[in-house]
């Protein structure tokens, strides 16, 4: 039986369907499995990096040298797919890492803008969510970090989706609002809606997330992910 925490796997991974030769950048256990099944699978061209100034290769090993100037070019040049957290995040995109409350006095300080703002405007930039909830999906950020999109245009502004453990979400929509784009087995419609600060654009017919096939199930279970850690990250409903 395929877990809760394997379906956001699946979701995470396909954020990275042919993207060709691009840096995967996932912060976070489910993300970073995620963006490894895709290079074992359906995205081979993918360059994986260990965080530092390393490019890996899928033991691990070091394949190539990224010092900072080069990292910063593909930042820059929309050859990077990010895939990061968020403490909020409304219906535009915009994504909240930085403060909750008034940002002259707010009420708690969380990690503050890093790199978000650059992200999102210079590359392609999905989030992982790992519990859907209406103090993360609200109406208006306390704090804009990540750039949704009325706040910015441009060549390389790209938000090409939300996973949640509940379910995926995009911006597929003519004014670019959030879009309930599948939702995972055994949740509802209605669940993703209670669960969400703000009117979701919801189509007549939601699909349900793709179930992974025998062999993905096999690399995530026995290669990448062994030791089961990612059924600590989603916790149960």
């Amino acid at each position: 039986m395929t877990s809760r925490a394997e379906y956001c796997v699946i979701a995470c991974a396909e954020a990275w369907r042919d993207e060709g030769e691009v840096l995967a950048s996932p912060m976070g256990l489910i993300p970073s499995i995620g963006a490894r099944l895709a290079k074992r699978t359906f995205s081979p061209d993918l360059l994986l990096t260990d965080g530092e100034a390393l490019l890996v290769d899928l033991d691990g090993r070091p394949e190539g040298w990224l010092p900072y100037r080069r990292h910063l070019t593909m930042v820059t040049g929309g050859r990077r797919h990010v895939m990061m957290g968020a403490s909020q995040i409304d219906r535009y995109g915009n994504q909240n890492i930085s403060c909750i409350g008034d940002w002259e006095r707010p009420s708690r300080q969380l990690l503050g803008v890093r790199g978000a703002p650059v992200n999102t405007l210079n590359n392609p930039v999905s989030y992982w969510i790992p519990k859907h909830s209406p103090r993360v999906f609200v109406e208006r950020v306390d704090m804009v970090s990540g750039v949704g999109y009325d706040r910015a245009v441009g060549p390389y502004h790209r938000l090409p989706r939300v996973v949640t453990d509940l379910a995926v979400l995009d911006f597929a929509t003519p004014d670019r609002t959030m879009r309930l784009a599948s939702v995972h087995p055994g949740v509802t419609v209605d669940e993703v809606r209670a669960a969400t600060g703000f009117a979701l654009a919801v189509d007549a017919d939601v699909p349900t997330t793709r179930e992974p096939t025998r062999e993905e199930l096999r690399l995530i279970r026995e290669v990448i992910d062994p030791d089961g850690l990612r059924e600590r990250e989603v916790a149960p409903r």
